[in-house]
């Protein structure tokens, strides 16, 4: 059990709160994630300067196991043309 899962990819969003385009992102990264296996992590950068700094004017950022996919807007093709090829 414990090698499958270490095969699951896992997607982060950072965003802030009350950001709209943050939460449009989450529904639909939530949408493919019924479809596709992936863990979802929403990371807030308000809580992080680092991260705050990093991406205080391009959020939300999609990141898939650390690597950027999109920003301001989930490109869903994208994401899932990323996912599935990891299968």
């Amino acid at each position: 059990m414990m090698a499958t899962s270490a095969l699951v990819a896992s997607v982060t969003v950072y965003s802030k709160p009350d950001c709209h385009l943050c939460r449009e992102a989450i529904v639909a990264l939530r949408r493919l994630q019924a479809e596709l296996d992936f863990e979802l992590e929403e990371r807030d950068i308000t809580a992080d300067e680092a991260l705050h700094r990093a991406y205080f004017e391009r959020i939300p950022v999609v990141a898939l196991d650390g690597e950027e996919l999109c920003e301001y807007f989930v490109e869903e093709a994208v994401v899932r043309e990323r996912l599935e090829s990891r299968r």
